[in-house]
């Protein structure tokens, strides 16, 4: 199969070595895993990619009837292996918002903060929406209001802005 520019395919029938010689972490947090018909079509042609990867953490969110009976370990898990073929700051705030979905808010807040210390995502308005919501979720008021307020200040789309302002307006005085 052809792979899409940026894409770096591996193994799903058996444990590779990456560039350390250590056994990727697709063949270590695969097993056990199950999704739908489709992505496991996917994982049965032989290679997987950042798209697979994708589809497979869709999978378990959608087998998922709300978001707490969502298996975060397993989103976290695939996360781990995205970061592994295509590392982006968005991937890793994405890991950083499933973390503090699996372990708790400050486990995610601290993930968020470290992207954002290091200069990216700093005009990405979801990054500052989810340092928000794990802010209100931790009862940092203040806190929470800065960065809804900044992430609004971000946001061009008018959906996306009244959510946001749903949220400020929510936070208690």
């Amino acid at each position: 199969r052809r792979h899409s520019a940026g894409e770096k395919p591996v193994s799903a029938g058996r444990a590779e070595a990456d560039l350390e010689g250590k056994n990727s972490l697709l063949s270590r947090y695969w097993g056990g895993l199950t999704f739908s018909p489709l992505v496991q079509r996917a994982l049965s042609a032989g290679q997987v990619g950042p798209y697979t990867i994708q589809a497979a953490i869709a999978s378990v969110h959608a087998q998922a009837p709300t978001s707490a009976a969502t298996d975060w370990a397993q989103i976290v898990q695939l996360y781990d292996m995205l970061m592994q073929s295509n590392p982006s700051p968005v991937v890793e705030l994405n890991r950083a918002v499933a973390v503090a979905m699996r372990n708790n808010p400050l486990a995610g807040l601290e993930l968020v903060d470290a992207i954002l210390a290091r200069g990216d995502l700093g005009s990405y308005h979801l990054a500052h929406a989810a340092r928000a919501d794990l802010y209100r979720r931790l009862g940092q008021t203040a806190e929470a209001r800065s960065s809804y307020q900044q992430a609004l200040d971000l946001t061009q789309q008018e959906p996306e802005r009244r959510f946001l302002e749903r949220r400020l307006s929510e936070l208690s005085e």
